[in-house]
């Protein structure tokens, strides 16, 4: 008999569908779909599809977020002539381009970025109605707040890119493009421009939660799944016993690295590596411009990159202005 032991769940356990606990003020009687199961989905993890639940905030969400996939849409749809096959394929090359730099904050016509405006208010509201249902549905299971957080640092960099940062440079110009290509296009032209990103310290801070978010998930999550035989996903009851999946784990990594989080601790480390990602990447964005104008000029200034001679080097920029 083979162990269970794989990369995929080889036996795939089901039961009657789960729908779930009810408060005490029924407030989610609104759970809405069927449920279902999904083979391919059961390989992950727990296949079951459904129902779900959506609630006023949910509800305002879908139809804001709808709108707004649809105003890029059909923008795209209007560049090709209302031609479907190349819009299909030129897709990775349309945009929806924010307003010229001239309106500065202004309210520009419909065919010069008004349409990115009207589109980026419906992002707007449906992300943060989304936030508010996240928010809603801890509180109505009497959870904590840490997924409602940790979803709060991701829309931080999301309002620093198209909102706050386009206020504080005076000109919705500023903000992100919608579209594939054009979006990496606008990466790699801000970068250019303000001195080459990667001298940003708060980038480099950035990348270094990013990576390192995805080391801890990764090794928590392998633990697990090595000891998972011995009933490591059954975390809160292994925690107060002895001999247990936990405690080889535990061994596993404090003979490894000379020390070992706890069940709970793990979690926070991810947690906070996770969260500080776009926390500070939002906040180098946010100074790009407004505070530092060429972040390579600044971290020779600061001895942060090295000074270097010779047509090219630290002289060359400031007999250009900077």
């Amino acid at each position: 008999m083979a162990e269970y032991q794989n990369i995929f769940t080889q036996v795939q356990v089901r039961g009657a569908p789960e729908w779930g606990m009810d408060n005490a003020e029924d407030m989610m009687s609104e759970r809405a779909g069927r449920p279902g199961f999904s083979a391919l989905l059961g390989w992950i993890g727990n296949a079951q599809l459904g129902p779900i639940y959506l609630g006023m905030w949910g509800l305002i969400s879908l139809a804001t977020g709808t709108l707004w996939l649809n105003i890029i849409g059909f923008n795209m749809l209007a560049q090709v002539n209302w031609d479907i096959a190349e819009f299909i394929r030129q897709l990775f090359w349309l945009a929806l381009e924010p307003p010229s730099p001239q309106y500065g904050l202004r309210i520009p016509p419909l065919d010069d970025g008004g349409w990115y405006i009207i589109a980026s208010l419906m992002l707007l509201i449906s992300v943060c109605t989304w936030w508010l249902r996240v928010y809603q549905l801890a509180q109505m299971h009497r959870m904590g707040k840490h997924v409602a957080w940790a979803f709060a640092a991701a829309i931080w960099l999301f309002l620093v890119l198209g909102l706050l940062r386009p206020i504080l440079m005076g000109s919705w110009s500023e903000a992100v493009p919608y579209g594939i290509f054009p979006h990496l296009d606008w990466t790699t032209a801000f970068s250019i421009r303000y001195g080459n990103l990667y001298y940003n310290p708060f980038h480099a801070l950035s990348i270094v939660f990013l990576y390192g978010s995805v080391l801890l998930f990764a090794m928590h999550g392998a633990t697990i799944l090595a000891v998972s035989r011995f009933g490591g996903d059954r975390e809160l009851e292994q925690i107060v016993d002895r001999g247990t999946a936990s405690e080889r784990a535990a061994l596993f990594w404090r003979w490894t690295m000379g020390f070992n989080a706890t069940m709970e601790g793990i979690h926070r480390w991810a947690w906070w590596f996770a969260v500080l990602t776009p926390i500070t990447g939002g906040i180098g964005i946010l100074l790009t411009g407004t505070v530092v104008d060429n972040w390579f000029i600044w971290a020779q200034e600061h001895n942060f990159a090295p000074a270097y001679d010779g047509p090219w080097g630290y002289e060359a920029y400031q007999g250009n202005g900077g």
